[in-house]
């Protein structure tokens, strides 16, 4: 059913197609001319405008061809990829690994999510295959803290429950959570004054910084929760007591009211600090992301693994630390489940994905069609 050379020429073919993060113009414009040649209705949103990326995200229709009243249903991948992604060379071992030839990325995140709804596409018009309503959407800045995704028009999303391509894992399993993730800006305000005529006069914000470090729980928190301080600015010339410094943070958890308490703690833990030393403090946190939870009883859990079990792949459930935008389109009410893709090493120069995984990742999005079918609307 599955064209496998056609699939895996097709890979090849995106992932040389330059597309770093903020520079999509030109795999936007060529995935739109073969969306356009597969029968989708393409409407390109104006999110660019909002993120500064190099275009915006494409949102794809294609109509049923059916008077069934089958379910709406829709796909998500994301065009862009992190750095080095320029001037990709994909070549293929003798054990069928795909990987980079030289010193960039592969681009199998997400390309490989790509190729395979594409290829998807191409079977269900050949085949014949019945379906109601799909959406492709294929986001722009995703590498970028989900930018397109965040930024999209929730109006353009018309699916009752979809699937993302974007996660890494064997072919078949099936990321049913995620966490919501907040960032935090600290900063701390102290006073400044000659480090070695009278240091005392001053208030080192660098040393309150790290006493407020010290009294926060940070790392794994708990089995749902974690912290981190990724960066530390203060300072300047070592004559002169630092009287200002900034940190900049995260916290995770896959129950939002576990995010909210350690937000919480953590700034507790800075302004009582600052107020010891006498300095000021001022903690900013937003959320970036919401996160999600389903369980295998959930109707886009299920249906997901009758299509794996049907093509005998795994079709285990398990947790991810991470976000993608199946969190977004979550919190826009669409129940978004995100399938394991099955690439390796993605976000460094070792990244592969096998040929199986790929023909594998196409056959189950076709699968997943097919038991839509027998959803009732």
């Amino acid at each position: 059913m599955v064209s496998q050379n056609r699939l895996i020429e097709e890979f090849m073919e995106l992932v040389q197609i330059d597309s770093e993060t903020k520079q999509e113009r030109v795999i936007a414009d060529v995935l739109t001319e073969k969306l356009i040649a597969l029968g989708f209705t393409v409407v390109e949103d104006e999110s660019a405008a909002k993120t500064g990326h190099g275009a915006g995200n494409l949102i794809a229709t294609l109509a049923p061809n059916t008077e069934q009243p089958f379910p709406k249903i829709f796909f998500t991948t994301h065009m862009d990829t992190v750095k080095p992604g320029i001037g990709i060379q994909p070549v293929m071992d003798e054990q069928g690994w795909i990987s980079s030839a030289g010193e960039t990325i592969l681009g199998a995140d997400d390309k490989a999510g790509v190729a395979a709804l594409f290829e998807m596409a191409r079977v269900l018009s050949e085949q014949n295959i019945p379906h109601g309503q799909i959406q492709f959407v294929i986001t722009a800045g995703e590498e970028s803290g989900l930018m397109g995704a965040r930024a999209m028009d929730s109006s353009l999303l018309d699916a009752e429950f979809g699937y993302a391509l974007d996660c890494n894992g064997a072919v078949g399993t099936i990321a049913v959570a995620a966490p919501t993730q907040a960032r935090v800006v600290m900063e701390i305000y102290g006073k400044s004054a000659h480090a070695g005529v009278n240091p005392e006069d001053g208030i080192s914000a660098i040393q309150v910084a790290g006493k407020a470090i010290s009294r926060m729980k940070l790392g794994r928190i708990d089995h749902e929760t974690t912290a981190n301080i990724g960066k530390f600015e203060g300072g300047g010339a070592t004559n002169v007591v630092c009287d200002y410094a900034r940190l900049e943070a995260e916290a995770r958890s896959l129950v939002h009211e576990k995010v909210v308490t350690q937000l919480e703690a953590m700034q507790a833990s800075l302004e009582s600090t600052c107020a010891d030393f006498g300095a000021k403090a001022h903690f900013q946190s937003v959320i970036v992301y919401p996160g999600y939870k389903f369980t295998a009883d959930d109707e886009v859990v299920a249906l997901a693994q009758r299509a794996s079990a049907n093509l005998g792949l795994p079709n285990d459930i398990f947790h991810t630390g991470g976000g993608s935008d199946a969190n977004i389109f979550n919190g826009m009410g669409v129940p978004t489940a995100n399938l394991a893709v099955g690439y390796e090493h993605i976000h460094t120069t070792s990244e592969r994905i096998h040929r199986d995984d790929l023909i594998n990742a196409a056959r189950l999005v076709i699968e997943i069609v097919q038991e839509t079918a027998k959803v009732k609307a």
